[in-house]
């Protein structure tokens, strides 16, 4: 755990073990019903856990309730995730309640409840420079790329607004961006991009040669 991450404002960190704290003992309960219908449901394990790239790309784990079965085909192969992903999986996704054990995360000092969602560590080879820049500060549970679109608008607009919030962080900023995430999750939007059950998998910008060059010099 640290206590106090590198380079994070004092006041986004207090607020960040604030809320962690208070929302994982008032949801306790809660976060022990999903446990048990995970289980009754999905069976073991509970929680999934992958690498995530966090601060200045660096891994930390990341924990999120299991929404898919581990159902394989009669040939030993997984399944495709839509035929895995049962309805109490949807319902996790759709309601956001699958996010709840990145509290954990928060509390350790790996993310902050604002910023740009932790990606996957292939994606740090795949940004240009630019949108590489949206780890210049704590991956989030929610943030600004969250409340403009979530899965339902491309990569590239996402990082953007990724890296307009590494410019523009202030306190109020976050306040309007939980505010405005609550609401997005009452009215579920933006949850899925159209024609998949998730956003697909980032496979890289193309940019100009001119830009190319640009990314070599700054990196």
């Amino acid at each position: 755990m640290t206590f106090l991450p590198e380079d994070v404002p004092i006041i986004k960190r207090i607020f960040d073990l604030l809320v962690s704290t208070i929302s994982l003992l008032i949801l306790s309960p809660l976060l022990l019903f999903i446990a048990l219908a995970i289980l009754l449901f999905n069976g073991l394990p509970i929680l999934f856990h992958q690498l995530r790239p966090g601060y200045k790309g660096r891994s930390f784990v990341i924990y999120k309730f299991r929404t898919m079965t581990d159902e394989f085909d009669s040939q030993g192969r997984l399944l495709p995730d839509e035929n895995r992903l049962k309805r109490f999986g949807q319902f996790l996704r759709v309601t956001s309640l699958d996010e709840l054990p990145e509290l954990i995360n928060v509390f350790k000092g790996d993310m902050s409840v604002v910023g740009p969602r932790p990606l996957l560590m292939q994606y740090l080879t795949r940004y240009t420079h630019e949108q590489a820049r949206r780890h210049d500060v704590l991956p989030g549970i929610t943030g600004w790329a969250q409340i403009n679109g979530r899965n339902a608008i491309t990569w590239e607009d996402k990082f953007k607004y990724d890296v307009w919030y590494v410019d523009h962080w202030n306190f109020w900023l976050d306040m309007k961006i939980i505010a405005e995430t609550i609401w997005k999750v009452m009215l579920r939007e933006g949850i899925n991009e159209p024609g998949h059950i998730s956003a697909g998998e980032f496979m890289g910008t193309e940019i100009s040669n001119g830009q190319q060059a640009q990314d070599k010099v700054e990196n």
